[in-house]
This record gives C-alpha cells, structure tokens and sequence, in this order.
C-alpha cells in the first residue's frame, strides 16, 4: 500500500458520514467511523467486510511511516501515539495498539481551525483565564471529553491578546496555532522531545510565559510543572479525573506520605482554575460540554491545605461561589435541563449529587406546570433499606390436655 492509497482510504471515511470524530480499523471487522459516539461501517471500494491483520498492520505502517521512536514505542510497549495528515483535508491524532497478536488503529479527527471561546459557547468566566500571568490552570475529564479544545481556545485568546512567547508539549500536535500577537513554538512527543518531564525541563530555558503541557501523567511532570507555575509561568495542562476533587487528590496521591504537606502548600498557592468537562447528548442531536469550573480563594486554598471536612468540601466551596461564575455538574446540569438541550436522565445521570438534582428538576417542572412526581427519588427510596420480608403469621398454639400430675 502506497500513500495515496492511504489517503483516499480515509477520505471515503470521512465522507461517509457528517460529524466523523473517530475512524476505527480492528481485525475482523469493516472500517468503522465514529458519529456521536456510535459506530458506523463504511463502504469502500472495492469493498472491504472484515479487514486482515496483513490490512491491519500495513496501514498501521504505514501511518506510523519510519519514525523510529514509534515504531521501538509499538514494539516494546505494545501501543504508539503519532500524527498523520491528509493533504490540507484533515489532521489526526492516530494510536496503533496491538491486541490479541493483531494491530488495531484508531484515528482523531482534529480540527482544521482553532476555537474561539465564543464559538464554543462557555460560561462568561472563561474570559478571565487567558489573563492569568503566573499559575497553573488544570483541564479534567476522561478521554473524548474535548479537553484539548478547551485548552487551544484559551491559548487562542492568549494569541489574540498578549505578545507572549508560548511553547507546547503535545503528544501529538493537535491544533495549530498561527502567530497572531503571540509566538508559538509546538513541540511533539517523540518527534521533538523524549518525556514530558525532559521537556518541560527545557521549556524553562526556552524563555516562555505560557506552557501548555499536554498530560501531567507522572510525579516528576507535576512537580517541574508546580516549580513553573512558581517561577513566573502560567502552566496550563490535563488530567483524567472527573471534577475538582479528585484532580487535587490525584495530584497529591503522585508523592509519597512524608511529602504531601509541603505539595499542598506548594498546590495552594499555585492553582488558579480547575475545569472539568462531560460530553452529554443533546436532545437536539449532537453532543454538550457539562462544565464544573472552580477558581481560587481563600477557601479553597485552606481546603487544599489541610484537606476537606464538613461544610469545607470543594463541592460546597463552589456552590457559595456560584455568584462568581464558578459551578459544579449539578448546577450545569440543572441550567443545561432547564433550557431543554438535555433530558432529565442525561442530568441525573452525569450529576454529582442526584437527590440535589432531582429536586431542582421537580421545582423546573412546578414551574412550567408540569408534573413533578419524581419516580427516580421513588425508586431510589424504596431502595435505600433492604426490603421487609412479609410477616408470617403466628402459629397456632395447640395446649395439650392429656397431661397427668
């Protein structure tokens, strides 16, 4: 298989179905494209039913091309991240995994354009990100959740603004960010630099005022990062984690017991913004971005420090602060509910505290007239204790009257 093979066998992916973000090659199945998290086969020609690990491993090959950092990743550790383009038509974000002895390939669509904040329609709060100058801003979420968009809109409102220097580490380069007022300089893992760790080490001697960082996954990634954001940077980077919370236990479970307190110091005063993220079904069609966002005061700081209690947890923190723009998943949830972009089981489903939820989604329903007996707080009531067995009756009892003294 030659490269143009390649580049038409992806075309005809992408222009099978409208809103592709994923394009799947798996041994014994077709060609399968990704469309609002379902699968979809695709037709090609001529046609393809189930693909061979030969197919398989020769498109893989392919992609990954003679990079040889890739390749040694593939063969030693079983998976290898890479890029791939497709003429000036797409750009993707591609994973080569070995499963069952086979190879298996998913390609990431990536935009051709890079976000703005409006255009993603995020609360109005975002706007003051970009102005941090020192810091560290952390974007939370499991994989597919659109963290590197948030990211790339942010850093796009830093282009527009601030003649910075900026440098990114990405594993691999998604968005390209033309020089508008800023000067960007993207490196790519494994093409440009080694670790996250080594190349955050040399970004500090490169003289930016912006790096973004695109995974904090090991100790030595989180402290460098925490010494950046300590020394006059402003750090932006992601975690898998699914709000607030977690991120900062995450963070702190990297270190060893003897070491936590002075990272809690160190995290305290550090931290600006947590933004974590949930693609949900909208009932429109498509997908919306349930967002929980938490700043910094003193609150959060003390709670950092000496860790949560009662009416100190970081989910009370930014409920008093809802005012200030800052919200959880139940108050997303409940506005997204509101203004009828989701259902009534997506925000019970994707909500933190789903008795909080269910009675906002009862007042929504008294409100507009509705009826607002919730079967889900029934169900969940009958559920709370185990269930009573049936009272047996009392038996009979018989007085023996053939007794002797």
């Amino acid at each position: 298989m030659r490269r143009p093979e390649l580049d038409h066998i992806l075309a005809t992916m992408l222009a099978s179905q409208q809103e592709v973000s994923d394009l799947l090659f798996t041994v014994d199945r077709p060609p399968q494209v990704e469309v609002y998290g379902l699968l979809k086969p695709v037709a090609l020609n001529p046609p393809v039913e189930k693909l061979t690990p030969f197919q398989t491993e020769n498109l893989a090959l392919n992609i990954v091309g003679d990079n040889l950092w890739q390749l040694e990743d593939l063969l030693r550790h079983g998976s290898c991240d890479a890029s791939y383009s497709l003429s000036d038509r797409a750009r993707f974000r591609v994973n080569v995994f070995s499963q069952r002895g086979n190879l298996s390939i998913v390609c990431r669509q990536l935009n051709a354009f890079v976000p703005t904040l409006e255009q993603l329609k995020l609360p109005e709060v975002f706007k003051e990100i970009p102005k941090e100058k020192t810091g560290l801003v952390l974007v939370t979420g499991a994989t597919g959740m659109g963290k590197s968009t948030t990211l790339a809109a942010i850093l796009n409102a830093v282009n527009q603004s601030h003649p910075v220097h900026v440098v990114t580490l990405e594993d691999p380069v998604e968005y390209l960010h033309k020089h508008q007022k800023a000067t960007f300089n993207q490196r790519e893992l494994g093409v440009d630099f080694d670790t996250y760790a080594n190349g955050l080490r040399a970004a500090l001697r490169q003289a930016p005022k912006v790096i973004l960082v695109g995974e904090m996954r090991d100790r030595d990634t989180v402290q460098i990062a925490l010494s950046a954001a300590e020394t006059g940077h402003l750090v932006l980077s992601t975690l898998h984690t699914v709000n607030a919370g977690d991120t900062i236990n995450r963070i702190l479970g990297m270190f060893e017991p003897e070491e936590q307190d002075q990272i809690r110091t160190r995290l305290a005063d550090s931290l600006r913004w947590v933004i974590s993220q949930r693609l949900v079904p909208r009932l429109s069609g498509g997908r919306y971005a349930l967002i929980e966002l938490m700043g910094t005061n003193l609150r959060v700081q003390e709670s950092i420090r000496l860790g949560e209690s009662e009416g100190k947890t970081f989910y009370d923190i930014i409920e008093a602060s809802y005012p200030f723009g800052w919200r959880n998943f139940d108050n997303t949830c409940l506005e997204a509910y509101e203004q009828d972009i989701i259902s009534e089981d997506t925000a019970l489903l994707n909500c933190t505290k789903r008795s909080v939820v269910a009675r906002g989604i009862d007042n929504i329903k008294k409100s507009r007239g509705e009826m607002a007996s919730s079967s889900n707080a029934l169900r969940m009531k009958a559920g709370l204790g185990p269930a009573r067995k049936p009272e047996m009756p009392m038996p009979a009892i018989k007085l023996r009257t053939d007794r002797t003294l």
